[in-house]
C-alpha cells in the first residue's frame, strides 16, 4: 500500500508542477502586458491565470491594475477584493482599491481601506497622505488635521503635509493660519506648483492683484498645463488693467480645456470691452451650449447681437430673459430701443411704460455699459444687474494629487522625450502619425512572397494595442500553428516558416519567452536566417526593458541583444532597420557616439526613415550638439513625426 502512495503521489508531482509553472508564467506574462500598456491583453492572460488558479490573489490583483489604467475603477475595486479575500495581508491591494474608490466618490470606503493597511504599515505616509484628502473631501476637517498632526510629527520637512493644512483652514475660513501653513510648505519646496496656485487663490480673494499674478506666474512656470491658473491669472490681470495680458491666459487655458465654462464666459466679456464684438458672440454661443439656460449669457449675448444689427435675434434672447426676470429694468429698456429701430413702436411704448413706471435706471438706449472690472460675482449669483461682471467659481477647488505609483502611465520612470521604439517583425503594417509609409525589406518580401497573404509579415515599431477580438484571433493563430509543429517537428526545414510566425504572434501577444524559443529553435535549423536574430533580439530588448523595471541587472543580456543584431546585419547588411535597432541599444547605454554611427548608416539605406533622425535628433541634444539635433528633429516632423516639433519647441526655449 505504502508503494502504491509513493507511486501516485510521483506521478501527481509533475502535474502539479506543470501547473504552478503555467500559472506563474501566465502572471509574468500578463505583468509584461500591463509594463507595455497592454490592458486588454494583459488581462486575457490574468483570466487564464484566476481560471486555473482562483485562490492565488496575484492574478485578481495585477487584473485590477489593468481595470484601473483602463478607468474600470468598479471593476479594479471588485478584482481587489476578491484578492484581499485570498491575502488580506498585502497593503498594495488597499491601496489600489482605495484609489479605485477615490475616483468613484467613495471617500468613507477608501478610509476604510487606509485604515487598514495603515494597521499593516504605520510608516507609509503614502497612505496617511490619501487618508487626509479623503477626509476633506469629506469635509471631515478636525479628523483632517488630526491626521496632518500626525503626518508632520513623523516627517516634519514634509512640505505637502503642510500645504494640506493650509487647505483645510482655508475650508475653515482661517485665512491667516492657512497663509502661515502655506509659507511654511514653500519654504520647505519652492517647486511646488499647487502650492503657489492655492497662495495665489487667497491674494485673489483679498483683491491684492499683484501679488496673486506674481504667485500664479511661478505655478505656471511649474505646472503649465493647468487650465485653472491661467483663468485665476487672467482675472488678476484684467483687474491690474493688462488687458492684452488676460486675453493671451484665457486662450491659452482654452487651448488646455476648450469646455472651460469660467474661460470662454468671461473671454467674451473681455472681448465685448474692447469691441471684438463677433468674436465675444462666439464665446457665449458656445457657454449657452454648454448651459442653454444661463440668463446672464444669454443677456450679454443679446447686447452683442443688439450692437451688430441682428435686432431679432437680440430681441429673443431679451424675451427670454424678461420672462425670467419680469422686473430687470436695463433688459425692457435695450429690448424697447430694438423695437423702435425695427418700427415696431406699440411694443417699444409698452416696455417703455413699464420702465417708466418702476422710475428705475434711466441709462442712454443703446450704450453698451463698459466691463465692470472691480466688482466679480459668483457663478450661482444669477442677479441680473451683474450681467457685465466677471465670474469666478463659488468655491475655489484645489486639485487633489493622490500619491500612488498607479498615477499616469504604467511606466512612470520614462522619460518625456523617449526614444522612438525598435523596429520588429509584426502582422501590422507600419503607419506614422501622419502619413503611411511602408515599412521594406528584401528578405522579408521574399519571404512573403511563398506565404499565403494572411501568413505576410511586415515590419513595424508601432505595434497596435490589442483589444480583446483580436487577442482571441491571435490566440486562435498560435494554437493552429502548435498544431503544424506537432506534426512537423521543430527541428527540420519544414519547422522553419510556422517557427517564425508562431514567434511573431508571440511577440504580438507579448509573451516573448516563448518567442524567444521559438526563433532559437529556428535558428538551429537554419542559422543564416537573419530574420530570426533580428527578432530575437526585439524580443530580448523588450523582456530586458521589463526585468529591469522590477530591479534585475540586464547588462548581459543586452550583450546578447547587440549580438543578434550584428549576426542579423552580417546575413542582411542592406536592411536599415538593423542598424537604427543598435542605434537604439547604444543609445540606451549612453553610448551616443556610436548610437549615432549607427542612425546615421540607417539613413545611408533609407533617406526616409523618420525614426531614426527622430532618435539621432535625440541623442545629438542629449551630447550638447543643439543646431545638429534640431536640425534632425525637423526632418523628422517633415517625414510624419510631429511630435518632433514640441521638441524642437522645448529646446529653443
Amino acid at each position: 500500500m505504502r508503494k502504491r502512495i509513493v507511486f501516485f503521489i510521483s506521478l501527481i508531482l509533475p502535474l502539479v508542477a506543470k501547473a504552478q509553472f503555467n500559472t506563474d508564467r501566465l502572471v509574468t506574462i500578463g505583468r509584461s502586458a500591463l509594463y507595455f500598456e497592454d490592458y486588454v491583453l494583459s488581462m486575457q492572460y490574468f483570466n487564464q491565470a484566476i481560471s486555473a488558479k482562483p485562490y492565488l490573489y496575484e492574478p485578481w490583483f495585477y487584473r485590477a491594475v489593468a481595470k484601473y489604467y483602463l478607468d474600470d475603477f468598479s471593476g479594479a475595486e471588485s478584482d481587489c477584493s476578491e484578492a484581499i479575500e485570498r491575502n488580506p495581508y498585502v497593503v498594495g491591494l488597499y491601496e489600489l482599491r482605495g484609489l479605485s474608490r477615490i475616483r468613484q466618490e467613495k471617500y468613507d470606503d477608501a478610509i476604510e481601506d487606509y485604515v487598514q493597511a495603515l494597521k499593516y504599515d504605520p510608516e507609509n505616509r503614502m497612505l496617511w497622505h490619501n487618508r487626509v484628502l479623503c477626509r476633506i473631501q469629506k469635509k471631515d476637517y478636525d479628523a483632517a488635521l488630526a491626521d496632518i498632526d500626525t503626518v508632520l510629527t513623523q516627517w516634519s520637512t514634509y512640505a505637502r503635509g503642510y500645504a494640506m493644512r493650509a487647505e483645510v483652514y482655508m475650508q475653515q475660513k482661517d485665512t491667516v493660519k492657512a497663509i502661515e501653513a502655506l509659507d511654511k510648505s514653500l519654504e520647505l519646496d519652492p517647486y511646488d506648483g499647487g502650492a503657489w496656485s492655492v497662495r495665489a487663490v487667497i491674494s485673489l480673494s483679498s483683491a491684492k492683484w499683484q501679488e496673486a499674478e506674481e504667485y500664479l506666474d511661478k505655478a505656471i512656470h511649474l505646472v503649465p498645463k493647468q487650465s485653472g491658473n491661467y483663468i485665476n491669472r487672467a482675472l488678476a490681470r484684467v483687474n491690474r488693467n493688462n488687458l492684452r495680458g488676460a486675453m493671451a491666459d484665457y486662450d491659452t487655458a482654452l487651448d488646455l480645456d476648450p469646455n472651460n465654462f469660467l474661460g470662454h464666459y468671461n473671454r467674451g466679456l473681455l472681448r465685448a470691452q474692447v469691441g471684438d464684438d463677433n468674436r465675444a458672440i462666439t464665446d457665449f454661443d458656445f457657454v449657452l451650449g454648454l448651459e442653454p439656460d444661463n440668463m446672464m449669457a444669454l443677456f450679454n449675448r443679446a447686447l452683442l447681437l443688439d450692437k451688430t444689427g441682428d435686432l431679432r435675434g437680440a430681441i429673443r434672447d431679451y424675451t427670454k430673459v424678461i420672462k425670467e426676470f419680469p422686473n430687470f429694468w436695463t433688459g425692457l429698456q435695450y429690448r424697447a430701443a430694438c423695437y423702435r429701430r425695427l418700427g415696431m413702436v406699440k411694443q417699444a411704448e409698452a416696455d417703455e411704460f413699464r420702465v417708466y413706471k418702476a422710475q428705475l435706471y434711466k441709462h442712454l438706449y443703446g450704450t453698451q455699459p463698459r466691463l465692470n472690472k472691480e466688482q466679480l460675482r459668483k457663478r450661482s449669483d444669477i442677479d441680473p444687474d451683474k450681467y457685465n461682471q466677471l465670474v469666478v467659481a463659488d468655491e475655489q477647488d484645489v486639485e487633489h494629487e493622490y500619491e500612488s505609483e498607479y498615477r499616469g502611465r504604467v511606466q512612470n520612470h520614462k522619460v518625456d522625450m523617449a526614444f522612438m521604439p525598435m523596429f520588429e517583425l509584426s502582422y501590422e503594417q507600419h503607419r506614422t502619425e501622419v502619413k503611411p509609409y511602408m515599412a521594406y525589406d528584401r528578405q522579408v518580401d521574399a519571404y512573403n512572397q511563398e506565404m499565403p497573404v494572411a501568413d505576410h509579415i511586415y515590419i513595424n515599431c508601432n505595434p497596435a494595442v490589442l483589444d480583446e477580438k483580436k487577442s482571441a484571433r491571435y490566440f486562435s493563430y498560435i494554437d493552429s500553428l502548435s498544431t503544424v509543429l506537432s506534426r512537423v517537428g521543430t527541428t527540420g526545414a519544414e519547422a522553419v516558416r510556422p517557427l517564425i510566425n508562431r514567434a511573431v504572434a508571440y511577440s504580438v501577444t507579448q509573451n516573448f519567452d516563448s518567442a524567444i524559443e521559438d526563433l532559437t529553435a529556428c535558428l538551429r535549423a537554419d542559422s543564416t536566417m537573419a530574420m530570426a536574430y533580428w527578432q530575437r533580439a526585439v524580443c530580448q530588448w523588450k523582456q530586458n526593458e521589463f526585468n529591469a523595471s522590477q530591479g534585475d541587472d540586464i547588462t548581459l543580456k543586452s550583450d546578447k541583444v547587440i549580438d543578434d543584431l550584428t549576426q542579423a546585419i552580417r546575413f542582411n547588411g542592406q536592411c536599415a532597420y538593423l542598424y537604427y535597432n543598435r542605434g537604439n541599444i547604444y543609445a540606451s547605454r549612453k553610448d551616443y557616439d556610436r548610437a549615432i554611427d549607427e542612425y546615421t548608416r540607417a539613413l545611408d539605406i533609407d533617406r526616409n526613415l523618420a525614426e531614426a533622425y527622430y532618435n539621432r535628433g535625440l541623442v545629438r541634444l542629449l551630447s550638447d550638439k543643439t543646431a545638429e539635433g534640431i536640425s534632425d528633429l525637423s526632418k523628422a516632423g517633415e517625414l510624419g513625426l510631429y511630435m518632433a516639433y514640441s521638441v524642437i519647441k522645448r529646446y529653443r526655449k
